[in-house]
């Protein structure tokens, strides 16, 4: 699933970069987000990409210190961001609890939401850019970024960013972008491999509503796509699968 999610990105930004000029991605972390980073970091056709025209941001993060090696944007750089010649000014990470806003995670929250803003396209109507591919990892419970099933955050429906506390998945304390900012990506992917997340996936696909599987909320403006390894499709109704000819 990473290599071929790694083979369709690539071309997903060559083409956006070809159209105009720079692409933005949203990345995701966790097992599946690192697997896809490794994954093009392997890759020959790595070198198609101009990195220097792309823009790079984060669906969530754990809100703990910038070195931590749990933070997803530590991770990315280690499978991938640090072999590439990215431009750091376009290397959007979320802010971190030893930073600027100490542990205030909703102060560090609005400034991320701020950074969007500022990126925005003008006139848009929710104040993000228009991201070429938003990546979501699909969790075992169905979280995307760090939305929860029943959490306020799942709720939220103004703001972009939010702060996140009492997180059922340590560490408790994040940061992550709301649905109406990863609804204004022109294409939201969602990730997930492997047995343990064969329930998620049906359950989000079978459509009960954001609130109990956030991920059945996660689309794209123009395109919704899942990516999946056979083991995490192992419990999708039949019904739900496209024709054979699609």
């Amino acid at each position: 699933m990473a290599q071929a999610a790694a083979a369709r990105l690539i071309t997903r930004i060559v083409d956006a970069q070809a159209a105009r000029g720079t692409a933005s991605v949203v990345l995701t972390g966790g097992r599946n987000g690192n697997a896809l980073l490794a994954a093009i970091a392997a890759s020959p056709a790595r070198d198609a990409v101009d990195w220097a025209r792309l823009d790079l941001w984060w669906g969530d993060e754990r809100f703990v210190p910038a070195a931590d090696p749990d933070r997803n944007a530590v991770q990315a750089r280690g499978e991938l961001l640090d072999r590439v010649p990215l431009d750091p000014a376009r290397v959007h990470v979320m802010p971190a609890s030893d930073g600027v806003h100490g542990s205030d995670v909703e102060a560090a929250a609005a400034a991320y939401a701020e950074e969007l803003a500022k990126a925005a396209a003008p006139g848009a109507r929710v104040r993000v850019p228009a991201f070429d591919v938003l990546l979501l990892g699909v969790g075992p419970d169905t979280h995307v970024a760090s939305l929860f099933p029943e959490h306020p955050g799942i709720r939220e429906t103004e703001r972009t960013v939010v702060g996140v506390r009492g997180a059922p998945k340590p560490p408790p304390t994040r940061i992550s972008l709301t649905l109406p900012a990863i609804r204004a990506a022109r294409e939201v992917w969602l990730l997930a491999a492997g047995e343990d997340k064969a329930d998620a996936v049906a359950l989000a696909l079978a459509g009960p509503g954001e609130l109990q599987a956030p991920a059945s909320g996660a689309r794209g403006t123009g395109r919704t796509l899942w990516l999946l390894d056979r083991a995490a499709a192992a419990r999708i109704p039949a019904q739900l699968y496209p024709p054979a000819s699609a």
